[in-house]
């Protein structure tokens, strides 16, 4: 099995200590590939590689039409290679090939509309109240981009980073999940095959504890954007703080899907399904706590549990897969604990809460999709992230008792809210602090609209507009067009 290189200054290499690790499949545990692990030195070489190329190379320089150029190449490269990318996201992550099929339909799609924002912003003329003046308000590229992704979602999220980040003028250093890195390889040859001049984007492979750390606190680094879990959020901001670089961080979420007694009933269970069984539950997004009125509390998870039980689980490359496994035995371990340990709690295991039996399944992570009822916010299972394919059910009576409910939660990225009222909904809607808010729907984003989230949820946002803005630096360009000695000083 050849060794997956990284790539570095243009060129694939292995790490500096010649250590490797193994991919797997987590549907049956078999080795995929075997890729080299880099370290600290890796980071910094690659680092001084994207600092040079962006000093002392063209490409910051470069006409923003030709960026978008290249920037699209990517895209259609993607799109040519739509199947094999997505067969290979969904041998690394376990999840569907047809998720993985929509994913790399979203990722060309971003690269697109990065592509077609590049050269859009000359500058904008401000008013000066100062006679014969000119001003001028423009976006440069922040220099060197660190960028960490997460293994649930690997290609999508590093789509995120690097068309922005490449759009607007900056080099980057990009470190993919040590155990889903396999579409990002692939995307970085896609991008060499592109054209895009050495030194600007680099990829090295390896832990977060080596490499991640080097590049939160490495000096040389002018912004850093993470996606992942919030425990490392906050030490990555620490190490930035050294010396003061930005930051970029999309911390997860705990996220409420409100449903109304006067809601579509049929839909808002399915809905309840598709938010958040998707991918294992592995969604940062996922709508984990279902807050659902007293009047038809009971039907409702009657409903849910009886469509939970027909989830159908196995490999992503069999057609009636409906749900894969988890993505590693550490991530199914604390998927059981923490259902486990919400039941000491006092929830009710109304389905699911274990491995399945079928013997076909028993090589891979599984863990049956779950319910449970009887919540209240007091909870760690309401309040903290589990990451899994686990509904918590609380129950409200009054509109603002399920606004306080959806409220009180340290995270604020996503929520749903279901009624026909649509007043009713826009009122609630007001009122949660979350980054993005669905009526009447869940789970759903698309490139055009800025993706984030309030409180621990973290800090920026990704996509849209307000994409491209985080990684560029403003200026205000003042102009005297008249300028005269004004004899303040030592005038005789």
């Amino acid at each position: 099995m050849n060794v997956l290189k990284q790539f570095i200054d243009g060129e694939w290499i292995l790490s500096t200590t010649n250590e490797t690790r193994e991919i797997i499949n987590p549907f049956n545990q078999e080795i995929i590939a075997e890729v080299t692990e880099g370290n600290h030195s890796d980071a910094k070489m690659a680092i001084q590689a994207a600092r040079k190329a962006f000093d002392q190379g063209d490409w910051a320089e470069t006409n923003p039409t030709e960026r978008g150029k290249l920037v699209r190449q990517i895209a259609l490269l993607i799109e040519r290679d739509k199947e094999k990318l997505a067969r290979l996201e969904s041998l690394d992550t376990g999840k569907t090939v047809d998720e993985s099929r929509d994913d790399m339909d979203g990722i060309a799609d971003v690269f697109h509309y990065y592509a077609d924002l590049a050269d859009k912003d000359a500058g904008e003329m401000i008013h000066s109240p100062i006679p014969n003046t000119i001003s001028k308000v423009v976006r440069e590229p922040v220099g060197v981009c660190a960028q960490i992704t997460p293994w649930n979602y690997p290609l999508l999220q590093a789509s995120w980073k690097l068309a922005p980040a490449l759009a607007a003028g900056n080099t980057l250093v990009m470190k993919p999940s040590e155990i889903t890195p396999l579409t990002t390889i692939k995307v970085f040859e896609l991008m060499e095959e592109a054209g895009i001049p050495a030194g600007v984007v680099n990829l090295v492979l390896g832990s977060g504890n080596s490499v991640g750390a080097e590049l939160s606190i490495n000096k040389d680094v002018d912004l850093i954007s993470f996606t992942g879990g919030l425990e490392t959020g906050q030490k990555i901001m620490q190490s930035a703080s050294i010396n003061m670089k930005k930051i970029a961080l999309e911390l997860g979420g705990k996220n409420p899907n409100i449903i109304f007694a006067d809601a579509d009933f049929e839909t808002a269970v399915d809905q309840a399904l598709n938010g958040v069984y998707f991918h294992a539950g592995q969604i940062c997004s996922a709508g984990t706590r279902l807050i659902v009125e007293e009047k038809i509390h009971d039907e409702f998870v009657e409903a849910l549990v009886k469509r939970v039980r027909n989830i159908k689980l196995g490999s992503g490359f069999d057609e009636d897969t409906e749900m894969g496994p988890l993505i590693s035995a550490e991530h199914l371990e604390k998927v059981t604990t923490y259902v486990e340990n919400g039941i000491k709690e006092g929830a009710t295991l109304a389905v699911g809460g274990g491995r399945p039996d079928d013997p076909e399944l028993q090589k891979g992570f599984f863990y049956l999709p779950t319910v449970l009822t009887n919540c209240t916010t007091d909870m760690n299972v309401v309040q903290d992230e589990g990451f899994g394919p686990v509904i918590t059910v609380e129950k409200f009576s009054t509109e603002e008792e399920a606004i306080r409910l959806a409220n009180d939660s340290n995270y604020g990225l996503s929520g749903g809210v279901w009624s026909q009222d649509i007043a009713k909904a826009e009122r609630v809607t007001a009122k949660l602090r979350m980054g993005t808010v669905w009526i009447n729907d869940f789970n759903v984003f698309f490139t055009q609209a800025p993706w984030g989230g309030y409180k621990q949820s973290g800090i920026g946002r990704e996509l849209g507009p307000q994409g491209l803005e985080e990684y560029t630096e403003i200026k205000h360009i003042y102009q005297n067009i008249d300028p005269k000695p004004i004899h303040w000083f030592g005038a005789q």
